[in-house]
Formats: structure tokens, sequence, C-alpha cells
């Protein structure tokens, strides 16, 4: 009897013993396992990306384990570099681009109008820390930079708004100064002829980059960003003017345009007001910089049209192929088509970069439809537009990294032109 409780005890301790050996051997098992699958993955990994990425037509896991640690800054950017060609460009046929004479500076948010055949590139920044305070001209006929000017002292160096009768540019506030400094409420006008510039009644309140266009006798100013640079405004005001001149002291309020924001484009066709892209926020001055140092804050970018026609009520068009923002001076009406030429989209999902644009954009203003007409050399934002016999032209702005990097880098002045088809 004692003999068999000895063997009943030690078959006992012999199971228990198997029972932990085996849970040890799936434990090692499960470690290697999340060990293995940690090292194959990235932090730019994720579900959101693999979604963005098979609508584009490249084939990714729908699923991947979190990893354990973060991979380097280069592996990173590495990945980053492999997936933001991918993620923005849409498809476009190629246009043939030829090179012309270079901007005296290099400039981004700069701004431009044309008047018959000469281009006037007004102030924009050089540097982060720098901002011209001169117009440069461009002539279509001869393909050449033709003349320089200054503006007046206390007129914005970036951020403007900008609209024309064929003789007088109306400038409209704007940001005065480097970096993400403020905002001015003075406005001024131009005499294209005799190079001399008159003041304007200033706006009820300083704004950035708002939509800007004469329509009706009027000149009118509409959303923009409010004095901290950030949040959108929505105000719509208008003034009657003629010859350069204000036929009144006051601005009137209009009827709110349905989203604020700033870098639209603003364009009168047809005798219909219209309002394209744009953003919802926008970099600010970082709080107690004694230089007013830029830092980034949230950003939406979006592709809205809306059209005014009628002058009570705002009402909703088919929206932009893609969001686009940064292209108030990026356009031209030409063939009853708008045409628009670069911008900036929504930023990467995963590494939240800027995404500029390299789309050329066409919308028929008599069927309502959007489509992409072309590419540019390279994506690039705050593009200056023009167009002469046949050849659509643009210059400056801030173009990207390279051809598998959309991220903004290097300010330019170059000039390139292309035939246009329509």
């Amino acid at each position: 009897m004692a003999r068999f409780s000895g063997q009943n005890a030690s078959r006992k301790y012999l199971f228990v013993l198997s029972c932990v050996a085996l849970l040890g051997i799936v434990l090692i098992a499960d470690l290697l396992w999340a060990s293995s699958s940690a090292s194959a993955s990235s932090p730019y990994w994720s579900t959101n990306l693999d979604l963005a990425l098979e609508s584009t037509g490249v084939a990714v896991h729908a699923s991947m384990p979190k990893p354990a640690k973060k991979s380097s800054r280069a592996a990173e950017d590495k990945d980053l570099k492999d997936l933001n060609a991918t993620f923005a460009d849409l498809p476009a046929p190629e246009l043939e681009w030829k090179e012309m004479a270079e901007a005296p500076v290099p400039r981004l948010d700069g701004a431009a109008i044309q008047i018959k055949n000469l281009l006037y590139v007004f102030a924009g920044y050089g540097n982060i820390n720098y901002v011209h305070s001169h117009v440069d001209m461009y002539d279509f006929i001869g393909n050449t930079w033709v003349g320089r000017f200054d503006m007046p002292k206390e007129m914005a160096h970036s951020h403007l708004g900008m609209a024309t009768d064929g003789r007088y540019i109306y400038i409209v506030t704007g940001q005065h100064g480097p970096q993400c400094r403020g905002p001015t409420a003075r406005n001024f006008v131009l005499d294209t002829e005799t190079k001399n510039w008159h003041d304007l009644p200033p706006l009820p309140f300083p704004r950035y980059a708002p939509a800007t266009q004469l329509w009706r006798g009027r000149l009118h100013v509409m959303g923009g960003s409010k004095e901290d640079r950030h949040e959108p405004a929505l105000e719509h005001w208008s003034l009657p003017v003629m010859d350069g001149k204000a036929l009144e002291q006051e601005w009137h309020t209009e009827v709110p345009i349905p989203r604020g924001g700033p870098h639209r484009a603003c364009i009168v066709a047809n005798d219909k007001l219209l309002v394209i892209g744009g953003q919802e926020g926008d970099f600010m001055a970082k709080p107690g910089s004694p230089i007013f140092k830029c830092v980034r804050r949230s950003e939406v970018v979006y592709g809205d049209v809306y059209m005014l026609d009628d002058g009570l009520k705002w009402k909703n068009l088919p929206p932009m192929p893609k969001p686009d923002s940064h292209i108030e001076f990026a356009w031209k009406v030409v063939n009853n088509s708008v045409i628009i030429a670069g911008g900036t989209t929504e930023k990467h999902p995963v590494s939240k970069k800027m995404v500029l644009v390299g789309e050329v954009f066409q919308f028929n203003l008599g069927t309502l439809e959007w489509s992409v007409i072309g590419r540019l050399p390279f994506r690039i934002k705050t593009t200056l537009v023009g167009f002469w016999d046949g050849w659509l032209y643009f210059t400056s702005g801030q173009r990207d990294k390279g051809p598998g990097d959309p991220s903004p880098k290097k300010v330019v002045g170059c000039m390139w032109r292309t035939k246009l088809r329509l």
C-alpha cells in the first residue's frame, strides 16, 4: 500500500513538471514571435496609412502589430521617402515645360497681378527672416524681367489681398514684416501707368490673406485669418471704387462667407464671384518670442468652391479634385475655364508634414466640372501665374524636396511656361 502511494505521488509530480515545462515553451515562443514582429514593423505603418496607400494601388498588409520600440530617425525618413511619392499625387498627363528667365529674387507668399503683357510681382518672403518690399515686372512679349520699384514702407509684405481693374491695382491688408508678425489694416492703390501709390480706407479689422476681388464696381474682401494668424475669419466687406479711388470712406458689411480661412483663389468670371480652396488655421507667433518666431498649429486644407451670383446668398459648387491651399495668385481664367497651378494639400497622415501639390487643375465654367490637365515640373506652393498668347507661366514659391518627397524645401524665383491646349 505504501509503495502504491509513492508511485502515485511520483506520477503527480511528473505531470505538474510536464505542464510547467510546456507553459515555459509556449511563453518563450510567444516572446520570440513578438520580437520578430516588432523588428519587422515601423512606427510609420498604421491602419489609416495602409488604407490611404491601398487607395493609390499600393498593396499593404491590412493590420500590423504596434512596435516595441521606435525605429531610428534614418529608418523613419527612408520609410516616409518611399511613402510620400504615392500619397498625394493624382494621375495627370505630362506637360512640356520650358524654363525662362529667373526672377531677380526668390519669393514665398508674394502676390502677382497681370495687366496686358506685364506681370507685376509683389513683396513676399526671401526667407523666414527677410521680406521683400518692392515690385518686379515681367514682360511676356520679350520674356524678360524689365523693371523694379519700391512699395510704401507701411504696406504689408506677405499674405496680401489684391485685385485690378486693368490699370489700378488695389492692395488690401496682410502681414507686415518677417516670421509671423502681425497684420496691418492699411490698404493701398498702385497706378501702374504712373507708378504712384495712394491710400484706401483701412479695413474694419486687419486680416491675413483674405480672398479679394473687384466685382460690380466694389472691392470685396472675405475671410482670411484673424489677428492671431490662426483663427479663420468669416467677415465679408465691400467698398465702392472707381479709377483708383474709394467712392466712400466706410466699408460695407456683406453676407459672410460660409467657411473662413486664408490662401484661397478669388475670381470673377461671367459676372459671378467665385472663392476656391483654402485652409482653416495657420502658423502662429510663438508666445513671448521677441522676433515673433513662427510655430506650427493644426491646419485643415479644403477644396470647397463657393459662388456669389446675386449678392444675397453663397452657393456650393463642385469641390476641387483634392483639397488645395496657397493658391491666391496661382490661377488664370482661360477659355471659360479656371486654371490653378500647384498649392498645398492635406498634411501627410503619419509624418504630419506639409504636402505640396504638383497638378494643374481646370474648372470648366460651362459644365462646372473639374479635371487634372497636367503636372508642373515639381510640386510647389504660392505660385504666381500668368497667361499670354497661349502660354501658361508660373514663377516663385516654395518647391518640394524632390520627386519622392512632397514636403517643402527651397524658396525659388524660377519662371516656367508651357503651351496650354484646352
